[in-house]
C-alpha cells in the first residue's frame, strides 16, 4: 500500500488531500509512523523524530494515528486478496506476500492477478497500491518499490541478471550499515562485484549469510510464501518525555506489561521467555531477558520478572534512558507447555 496510514488519513478527510500529511503525535519524543508523498517530497520519512519532521517540514499537517481504522481498512485489502489466493504472508498492515502460482480466479498470469488486485483496490477502497511481480519473495519485494506510488513492475525470468548486476549492495535484505561497511572495505558496491567474490571467501568473511548474500546476488530465493506465520514475539514500548534513571522506570515497565498481558491473552499460544528493552539517552539499546522454568501465568508475574531484569543493567547509577519495552518471546502450543490449563475452563 502506498503511505498506508497517510492515504487512509487523506481518503477520509478530504481536507487533507494534497497536503503534507504526517501521522505523529506532535509531541517531543514522538516518531513519524507515516508520511504523505507531499510531506516525503520535503524530506519526511517514517520512524523519523517528530521534531524533526517538523523542521523539514514546517507546514505539515500533524494528524494523530488511529491504528483501529488501519486495522480495518487492512483486513479489507486482505479480503481483496482472498479472491485470487489463499497463500498470503502479511508482513505488516500494508504489506504482503501473495504466491498466485494457483489462482482462484484463473487469470493466465501473475502480471494480470496483479493489475487485478491493485483496480480493486483502487474501486472498492479508494487507495492505491504497488506490486511487483517476479519468480520468487525477495525479488518481488524488490519490484514493489521500483515504481511507487501506484506502480506495477515486473522482473521476468530472463531480466534477473540485467535487473540485479548494476544495484548497490545496500538494496539486499540483510545489508544494514554494518555489513555494507565490510562489503565496501573488500571494494564490494553493486551485485556485479558481489558475484565476483567467491562463496568460500564470503562465508569466511559472513558466516551463514556468506551464502545467503551468495545466492541473493543470482536472483536465489528458495523461501516460500507461508500463509498464518506463527507468532514469534510480542512486544510493547514507549518514550519517555524527558529521559529517565533507571530506578524511575517501574510505573512505565508495570503500565507496559499490564498491556502486554492483555494482547498475549489473545494469542492461541504460550510465551515462555519475557523480555525487557532500554534505550538510552545516546540511543544505545539494551535487552535483557529470562526463561523461567514456567512460562508466566499472570499479569503480576509479567511484571515481576520484567522489574526483575532491570537489576541486570549494569550502567552507571547516573545513567538515563529514553525508552523502556517489554516483550514476550519463544511461543509454544498450550500443549508444548507445562502449564496447560491456562487455555482450558473449569468446572
Amino acid at each position: 500500500m502506498d503511505a498506508f496510514y497517510a492515504s487512509v488519513e487523506q481518503r477520509d478527510n478530504p481536507e487533507l488531500r494534497g497536503k503534507p500529511v504526517i501521522v505523529a503525535w506532535q509531541a517531543k519524543r514522538s516518531v513519524v509512523c507515516a508520511a504523505s508523498y507531499e510531506a516525503r517530497a520535503f524530506g519526511v520519512r517514517s520512524a523519523m523524530p517528530a521534531v524533526q519532521a517538523e523542521r523539514l517540514c514546517p507546514g505539515g499537517v500533524f494528524v494523530p494515528p488511529d491504528f483501529g481504522r488501519y486495522r480495518a481498512v487492512s483486513k479489507s485489502v486482505q479480503e481483496i486478496f482472498k479472491r485470487h489466493t489463499d497463500l498470503i504472508e502479511p508482513l505488516a498492515l500494508d504489506e504482503a506476500y501473495l504466491d498466485v502460482t494457483q489462482n482462484k480466479t484463473a487469470l493466465p498470469t501473475a502480471t494480470l492477478v496483479a493489475r487485478t488486485i491493485r483496480e480493486q483496490i483502487r474501486q472498492e477502497l479508494n487507495l492505491t497500491a504497488s506490486a511487483g511481480v517476479a519468480t520468487n519473495k525477495f525479488l518481488a519485494k524488490l519490484a514493489s518499490d521500483w515504481r511507487k506510488p501506484d506502480g506495477l513492475f515486473v522482473i521476468q525470468p530472463e531480466e534477473i541478471d540485467a535487473f540485479l548486476r548494476p544495484l548497490p549492495v545496500g538494496r539486499l535484505p540483510g545489508v544494514g550499515k554494518v555489513t555494507g561497511e565490510k562489503l565496501a572495505k573488500l571494494g564490494i558496491q553493486t551485485v556485479s562485484d558481489l558475484r565476483k567474490v567467491d562463496l568460500s571467501a564470503l562465508e569466511n568473511e559472513f558466516g551463514r549469510y556468506g551464502l545467503r548474500l551468495h545466492e541473493l546476488a543470482r536472483g536465489i530465493d528458495n523461501s516460500e510464501v507461508v500463509p498464518d506465520r506463527p507468532t514469534q514475539s510480542i512486544s510493547v514500548e514507549d518514550t519517555f518525555e524527558q529521559d529517565v534513571l533507571l530506578a524511575e522506570t517501574e510505573t512505565m515497565i508495570r503500565r507496559l506489561a499490564e498491556k502486554l498481558w492483555s494482547a498475549s491473552r489473545k494469542e492461541g499460544r504460550i510465551a515462555r521467555t519475557v523480555v525487557l528493552k532500554l534505550k538510552t539517552s545516546e540511543f544505545k539499546i539494551l535487552t535483557r531477558s529470562h526463561t523461567p522454568g514456567l512460562p508466566p501465568s499472570s499479569c503480576e508475574e509479567l511484571t515481576d520478572i520484567a522489574l526483575k531484569l532491570r537489576e541486570r543493567v549494569d550502567l552507571q547509577p547516573q545513567q538515563r534512558f529514553r525508552l523502556v519495552g517489554v516483550g514476550l518471546s519463544n511461543f509454544r502450543e498450550p500443549e508444548d507447555s507445562a502449564q496447560p490449563d491456562l487455555f482450558q475452563s473449569r468446572q
